[in-house]
């Protein structure tokens, strides 16, 4: 049995597809960081929301009521896509911090909410309790010499173009 392109649901399949890469993506992330330990960077953390965002987008379009007609549904996916495109970009800039391209603007290795110690007791305190968090060029898990962030930057890369591609078909079939 063929599957005919022409026949399929695209503004139900494009929207779920998102959701599913964006719930499937955020399931890896927090499995690596509670599961195996792998304390992310605020970098790693950033990377997150695009999906967060991406994930929220495609809820929006698949709970958009039909008698809207289907442009809600291709801003929302072409939203998507564009958020999809800024986590591409956030994580290349992580590969390059990580490569030592370029230094990280981001508050990485330091606790940036830290009150300036007014007293050598409050000093001292603030250098026993506090813990450093980790710095955003350690690469702390690779898979044959590659980091999470790029393999982030590869497949944002590949939501975003199918994100367009989905929100054209949904265009064409409406």
């Amino acid at each position: 049995m063929m599957i005919d392109p022409a026949r399929m649901d695209w503004p139900r399949l494009v929207p779920f597809a998102i959701l599913a890469a964006s719930i499937g993506a955020l399931i890896i992330v927090y499995t690596a960081e509670l599961a195996f330990a792998i304390e992310p960077c605020i970098l790693c953390l950033y990377q997150r929301i695009p999906y967060a965002l991406a994930g929220a987008l495609a809820v929006a379009a698949l709970l958009a009521p039909e008698t809207w007609g289907p442009r809600p549904k291709v801003w929302a996916v072409i939203g998507a896509a564009v958020a999809f495109l800024a986590g591409a970009e956030v994580a290349f800039y992580h590969v390059g911090v990580e490569q030592h391209w370029w230094r990280s603007v981001a508050s990485c290795g330091v606790a940036a909410s830290d009150p300036e110690p007014e007293t050598v007791e409050k000093l001292r305190r603030l250098l026993t309790e506090a813990r450093p968090t980790k710095t955003c060029d350690e690469v702390e898990w690779a898979l044959f010499g590659v980091s999470m962030a790029t393999y982030n930057v590869a497949t944002s890369l590949t939501l975003a173009v199918g994100s367009f591609l989905g929100a054209e078909k949904i265009r064409r079939q409406a």
